[in-house]
């Protein structure tokens, strides 16, 4: 009898287990639908933030547009005038601003440069000069370093332009000109966080920077100037820091037969020669393809060819101070893989190939 009980209760123990199991799973199932429904609440809702945050400080930028007027026409008029330096000053979010507007005038061709506030007040003032304007940005107009630096700053002779949410504050009261940055409310959900009054400042600053840029009549060779170094400084360089000259550039002259034509060719390396005359003037180029062209129309004598009767007579060329970035745009268009340099009088001055700008990143 003791045999069977004991199967009996086994048979109990393992039906229990199975159903201790089943519920365990259930539960577990519930408990991760349960997080999938609550991180996908936590998703939608950082959704719908990061769309509110956006469209406020979008709004907050949109409605600087009504307020350039005489203000924002008389602050370009003394940034352009400048005969010295425009410092940006400002302390927290408001100098962190400044300082990307700073950086900003420098690099569209005003000479500019970034003052903290709290520093200029302890020594660092020594870098403005009677000729500065002083471009504040200060949402308050009530920060006390930057109300105690007004004082010194004008005895020093410089102007002052403000930006500033508050017309009514000190900064705006004793500023030459007062641009208005003010914003209806922060993107911040507590209305606390500088958001969109950051947002606003800094597209002031950029409105400034680029009305001064237009008003100079700042150029792309004078932004390259401003730009030597990365990517984009490459994209500027022109083509007479690229070109092969002297006895790198491939010629020969008109009369040269085929042989020293391929020799030319060959030695230089650059799947072309250019065909000058006497006084370096550009006359054509033979390339690679010209000469595969030649030899399957003339199955003999090829080689008692001159340049002349190879060459294509309107090569395409740029002026070396043409920028990089647009031979490249005439080689794509043209597919081919070089450009003749040549001066207002046509004569050669050198050859810029497809895997000299490879070097610069272009592509």
């Amino acid at each position: 009898m003791a045999g069977p009980m004991i199967v009996r209760n086994s048979k109990r123990e393992t039906r229990k287990s199975r159903i201790l199991k089943t519920q365990h799973t259930i539960a577990r199932n519930v408990q991760l639908n349960n997080c999938a429904n609550t991180f996908a609440a936590i998703d939608n809702n950082a959704i719908a933030i990061g769309q509110r945050v956006l469209r406020i400080e979008a709004d907050a930028i949109a409605s600087l547009i009504e307020r350039i007027e005489a203000s924002f026409e008389k602050a370009v008029n003394l940034l352009h005038e400048c005969k010295g330096r425009v410092v940006v000053t400002g302390l927290g979010k408001s100098g962190l601003i400044g300082r990307k507007i700073a950086a900003t005038l420098a690099s569209t061709g005003t000479p500019s440069l970034f003052l903290h506030a709290a520093d200029a007040l302890h020594g660092d003032l020594g870098v403005m000069a009677a000729g500065d304007v002083l471009l504040a940005v200060s949402s308050s107009g009530e920060t006390e370093e930057m109300v105690e630096l007004i004082e010194p700053a004008r005895r020093i002779g410089v102007q002052i332009v403000a930006l500033t949410a508050n017309p009514r504050s000190t900064l705006a009261g004793v500023s030459d000109v007062v641009l208005d940055i003010a914003v209806k409310e922060e993107a911040c959900s507590l209305n606390l966080a500088p958001t969109a009054s950051t947002a606003a400042a800094l597209a002031m600053g950029d409105a400034l920077a680029i009305a001064v840029h237009d008003r100079r009549g700042f150029k792309e060779e004078d932004f390259a100037a401003l730009h030597p170094g990365g990517r984009l400084g490459k994209k500027l360089r022109r083509l007479e820091s690229l070109m092969h000259t002297g006895e790198e550039l491939p010629r020969v002259l008109p009369d040269a037969k085929m042989p020293d034509v391929i020799y030319e060719m060959s030695r230089k390396g650059l799947g072309l020669t250019a065909v000058t005359g006497q006084d370096g003037k550009l006359l054509g180029v033979i390339t690679d393809g010209d000469l595969r062209r030649v030899m399957q129309r003339r199955k003999e004598n090829v080689l008692n060819l001159t340049a002349t009767d190879c060459m294509t007579k309107s090569p395409k060329t740029l002026p070396r101070t043409e920028l990089a970035a647009s031979a490249l745009r005439l080689m794509e268009e043209k597919k081919i893989t070089s450009v003749l340099v040549v001066d207002s009088a046509g004569r050669l001055e050198g050859v810029v190939h497809l895997h000299d700008l490879w070097t610069l990143q272009l592509f």
